[in-house]
């Protein structure tokens, strides 16, 4: 089952301090493996404008200010702009289904910093991988939900709502919800 372009929920009985209450939406799944970036933790660290600075990207006048994102634990260092489908670079756009892109090139930044690029975008860095077979595994040990993401949810600016509204969009009250999964 490809999972491309769905969201992934923690289960309240989540190990992994790192994923507690996250909602990820997945932009690649093969046998290969899956990688996907976290849309509700904001970096607590680092702002767009600082980013531009720090990479020495000048900013025009209708220069946009992005939201910055924790992507996920993997190579934290690196940016993935995770943005509606109506942007396009032929070397670096990743095409998610569901009518999203994802680029980690810096022109996609510099056209941002400029007023330009895609209509809605944030900057996730690092993301969330799985080697062969792990979300598969996962999900089978209850560790996560998988849901048709809506775009209010992904590119919606509450964070600390997307976690529940990602569990509403499958009809679950939050509340509702137990700490140890079952089989019936």
């Amino acid at each position: 089952m490809d999972l491309s372009g769905s969201i992934l929920i923690s289960m309240p009985g989540m190990g992994d301090p790192r994923f507690e209450k996250s909602v990820i939406l997945i932009c690649a799944h093969s046998p290969e493996g899956a990688m996907g970036l976290i849309i509700n933790k904001p970096s607590n660290d680092l702002n767009f404008a600082g980013l531009l600075e720090h990479l020495e990207i000048p900013r025009g006048p209708e220069g946009r200010d992005i939201r910055v994102q924790f992507g996920g634990p993997v190579e934290r260092g690196r940016g993935f702009v995770l943005h509606s489908d109506d942007y396009f670079a032929q070397q670096g756009t990743l095409e998610v289904v569901g009518g999203y892109g994802m680029t980690a090139t810096l022109d996609i930044l510099q056209e941002l910093a400029q007023g330009h690029g895609p209509r809605e975008a944030f900057l996730a860095l690092g993301y969330a991988g799985w080697g062969p077979g792990q979300l598969e595994s996962e999900i089978a040990r209850n560790d996560w939900l998988t849901a048709t993401p809506t775009h209010a949810l992904i590119f919606g600016s509450d964070q600390a709502g997307k976690w529940g509204a990602a569990l509403r969009i499958m009809g679950i009250d939050p509340i509702s919800l137990s700490a140890v999964g079952g089989r019936a």
